[in-house]
């Protein structure tokens, strides 16, 4: 049983959303006619979570950081232009932001305009009292994200479970001070995850949540 927390902060991708098919695809296009061209999904997905310069300089050796930037900001213009039309909401996160109590907020690698723009699309935004990406500071595995949020809610580390579906978020969980909860269905490592010793682990969102008391009656 998990325990109630005063917040709740969730990565995005791979823990509500599976976007990987909009991911990879614009990664993909970003690349083509690099060196890089025919990598394949398997390996992008490794790289979903953290920033974009850590892919480009692990698959273009030598890409030079000028060149980094141009790439991320193609990415980011084909990125939305997909329409996030290969994205899904996972099963029971629906169901598990409904009902989970607490404050709530994210701590992702996106942006917060790409951010606000990608929840409220798949009627997400509503069930969020603050909304964080990374903004021009330090990307996870570094606890930015995670304290931009902690300091608008002022709430101490010790009471917020941070959710995500990587080792990377679970290393900025434990940088940051909060608690962690690894989620098994997403795009990362279960073994790499367990190095960080997450406090919980859950194989969908809605096991956050106590289960509701049934009605007398059995209903």
């Amino acid at each position: 049983m998990i325990p109630p927390f005063r917040v709740y902060l969730f990565d995005v991708d791979g823990t509500l959303l599976d976007s990987a098919p909009d991911i990879c695809g614009a990664v993909r296009e970003v690349l083509a006619g690099t060196a890089a061209a025919s990598v394949d999904d398997a390996i992008l997905k490794t790289y979903i979570g953290k920033h974009l310069f850590d892919l480009f300089g692990d698959l273009l050796p030598g890409c030079s950081a000028a060149e980094m930037e141009t790439l991320l900001l193609h990415y980011r213009k084909v990125y939305p232009a997909r329409g996030h039309r290969g994205t899904r909401v996972y099963p029971g996160v629906v169901e598990g932001l409904a009902r989970l109590g607490g404050l709530k907020s994210t701590a992702t690698t996106k942006g917060t305009p790409t951010l606000k723009a990608l929840l409220d699309q798949f009627s997400l935004l509503s069930f969020f009292d603050h909304l964080q990406g990374t903004d021009g500071f330090p990307a996870k595995p570094a606890p930015d994200v995670i304290h931009k949020s902690l300091d608008q809610f002022q709430v101490p580390p010790g009471e917020c479970l941070f959710v995500g579906d990587s080792a990377t978020d679970m290393a900025a969980g434990r940088a940051a001070g909060v608690k962690i909860c690894a989620v098994r269905y997403g795009y990362g490592d279960a073994n790499e995850m367990a190095r960080y010793q997450p406090d919980y682990w859950i194989d969908e969102l809605a096991q956050l949540c106590p289960a509701p008391v049934p009605w007398p009656d059995g209903r």
